[in-house]
């Protein structure tokens, strides 16, 4: 939708200098922004690309102004502006209702008649479809689940075990909602399935990636708070509780009763265990490992940093030794008591 940048100066509430009257309709990068577009700086490392940048305007922070050729629109967070900016010029399309011929649905569903439903999608007993939402092709909706307005399940989402989806949430393709947790007792040498008998929560505007998978509860419930966001491929063990506004990271595993807590942040590729607590405001560097309850909020890391294999090797011979030179510290200090 195009805009002036003075219209979109007010609406993202940033500084415009510069022409108002330029008409931009769509963003894109610094190097490859064109007339009509809108680029953005928010890392300082791409700030040499100003001086070249051919496009119309550029949101960035007051620090990068005097680099800047066109006009600029200026806030403390350019980041946030560009996204805003991006929602304001290509906004998504609203699906026209109506259910594909080819879906199937169980008579006892209620689907809003302002939602649309695509091919071959499954819709069983019992479920409960809000206004406006959008059950992409290939979807399976399950017996009593209930999806709140305006969600949308892109395609090839699996939603099960009476979960209840907010509003305007976003599940991308090959999401798993509602499988069963992994649940196994050990009965003379074999593994015995544990029944799950919870469901799943997840409020409002939540985002959930790629093929990620959030597990029923075995008892109670496993919970995802309002605004929640996960990347792809995230598994979400059952019983698991997730804070408003935390953001989780591609690769995460997230083992079964763990408490996450709420505005915190997990990088790629980061572990936690089971039966832990993690409180609010709590930042994980990626790869780490969480093995215990963490009380603080702050920035938390695990593991060891890339180096050279030679060099790593070296090391790993180093930390065998470690126990016996901690024990030979201790021993001298002692001796040294004594005297």
């Amino acid at each position: 939708m195009p805009l002036t940048l003075a219209e979109l100066a007010g609406r993202i509430n940033a500084e415009l200098r510069g022409d108002g009257d330029i008409v931009v309709s769509s963003v894109a990068t610094l190097q490859q922004a064109g007339a009509g577009q809108l680029g953005f700086l928010a890392n300082p490392k791409y700030r040499r690309q100003l001086a070249t940048t051919r496009a119309s305007a550029v949101i960035l922070a007051e620090k990068d102004v005097r680099f800047c050729p066109v006009p600029v629109l200026v806030t403390d967070n350019p980041y946030a502006g560009y996204a805003l900016a991006a929602a304001l010029l290509h906004p998504r399309r609203s699906p026209k209702a109506g259910i594909h011929p080819s879906a199937a649905i169980n008579a006892s569903a209620q689907v809003d008649k302002s939602a649309r439903v695509d091919a071959f999608c499954v819709i069983r007993a019992g479920a409960r479809i809000g206004p406006r939402v959008h059950i992409g092709p290939g979807s399976v909706i399950g017996e009593k689940v209930t999806v709140g307005a305006e969600s949308r399940l892109v395609a090839r989402v699996t939603v099960l075990a009476h979960a209840r989806i907010g509003e305007r949430v976003l599940l991308h393709p090959g999401v798993v909602i509602g499988s069963d947790g992994f649940g196994m007792a050990e009965v003379d040498g074999q593994w015995r399935k544990v029944p799950q008998l919870g469901s799943v929560r997840i409020g409002d505007d939540v985002e959930i990636g790629a093929n990620s998978t959030v597990d029923r509860g075995a008892l109670d419930d496993t919970v995802i708070e309002n605004g929640v966001k996960i990347d792809n491929q995230v598994q979400i063990a059952h019983n698991v509780f997730i804070g408003a506004h935390t953001a989780i990271a591609g690769c995460v595993g997230i083992s079964g009763s763990a408490r996450i807590g709420r505005h915190c942040t997990l990088a790629g590729g980061v572990g936690v265990v089971g039966h832990i607590e993690i409180a609010d405001h709590v930042h994980i560097t990626g790869m780490s490992m969480v093995t215990r309850s963490i009380h603080r909020p702050g920035s938390w890391s695990a593991g060891t940093p890339l180096m050279e294999t030679s060099r790593w090797r070296r090391s790993a011979v180093l930390m065998k030794q470690l126990d016996k030179l901690a024990r030979r510290v201790a021993e001298l200090e002692k001796n040294m008591e004594n005297k």
